[in-house]
């Protein structure tokens, strides 16, 4: 084998094993160990907080007010759906007067996984077939089944 065949070899086997390789992606907050942990019940407020965090993910719409911090980090193999490898979420709850109650941090030991069952949603109501749905309003167009219609006066017969 020539020397430009080697190196051809070299190149196509390294873009062959990149285009096998995982994508990575980080979401959400960017969490810095240091600051989580400088959060303490009693000490801090809302405005401390947000000078020590910045502004939260979200925050609470009813209840206790509570602001969450929420960073996942997620995987791709390619040709896959993505899925999360790493979360964490901080949860600062306050008081009525703005003082931070708690400071309560979960990972990945919160995450729950849902499985859809199937490619459908299941509904209530009977089950129609294609045809019945492509030609079931058949004779509803003009109006209000029984004859009452624009024609016909409105649903009070007048």
């Amino acid at each position: 084998m020539t020397q430009f065949g080697r190196i051809g070899a070299v190149v196509a086997l390294a873009c062959a094993s990149a285009a096998c390789s995982s994508i990575t992606t980080h979401r959400g907050y960017i969490v810095d160990e240091t600051l989580m942990y400088a959060v303490h019940p009693g000490i801090d407020n809302e405005r401390s907080v947000e000078g020590t965090l910045g502004q939260p993910s979200f925050k609470s719409q009813f209840g206790q007010p509570t602001w969450y911090y929420v960073s996942s980090t997620t995987e791709q193999a390619p040709f896959t759906t993505p899925h999360i490898t790493a979360q964490t979420v901080l949860a600062v709850k306050f008081d009525s007067k703005g003082n931070v109650v708690s400071a309560d941090r979960t990972g990945m030991d919160q995450v729950v996984r849902i499985h859809p069952n199937g490619d459908s949603t299941p509904t209530l109501g009977r089950e129609r077939s294609f045809l019945e749905d492509l030609f079931g309003n058949i004779g509803q167009v003009g109006g209000m089944p029984g004859g009452a219609g624009p024609a016909g006066g409105g649903p009070n017969g007048t």
